[in-house]
């Protein structure tokens, strides 16, 4: 085992991937009128929109007719809208309604108000502690993250 702070150290790596694999599952766990893959989907299209029903597909590495059928749901309960697209008259492209962008934020809201409660139980030097990783995992994330094409 790596002793020093200053170096990566693998037993470090699989605690952080374990704790953080915890914490996302129960956040994602929280009640929501949207399943999973809808939310998921929900997210994809609010950075990417408008985009076409085979990059969303391809986003969420699911194959295109598991996608239409997700979308079915959501075009249904009102959260996206499908409009041609313009360059291909077979595709479609897709984007949030003002009811997909109201669901989005409270989720993140639920979610936000989760972690604050559970951090309201921490130590004063436990909340110090947080407050100085975060800017610590969000280089981690960036360094991590797969880029996108």
């Amino acid at each position: 085992m790596n002793s020093s702070p200053t170096q990566p150290d693998t037993e470090v790596a699989a605690r952080l991937r374990v704790a953080l694999g915890r914490l996302n599952r129960q956040l994602l766990q929280r009640q929501s009128e949207a399943s999973f893959a809808q939310l998921s989907a929900l997210f994809v299209i609010e950075k990417w929109a408008p985009i076409r029903i085979g990059d969303l597909a391809q986003r969420e590495k699911v194959a295109a007719p598991s996608m239409t059928r997700t979308l079915s749901g959501l075009v249904a309960a009102g959260w996206v809208q499908r409009e041609p697209d313009p360059d291909d008259g077979r595709s479609f492209m897709v984007t949030l309604t003002p009811g997909g962008e109201a669901l989005i934020a409270k989720v993140r809201k639920q979610r936000t108000a989760a972690l604050v409660q559970g951090m309201e139980r921490l130590t004063g030097p436990q909340l110090e502690a947080l407050h100085a990783a975060v800017p610590v995992l969000e280089q981690l994330a960036d360094e991590v993250e797969p880029k996108q094409r």
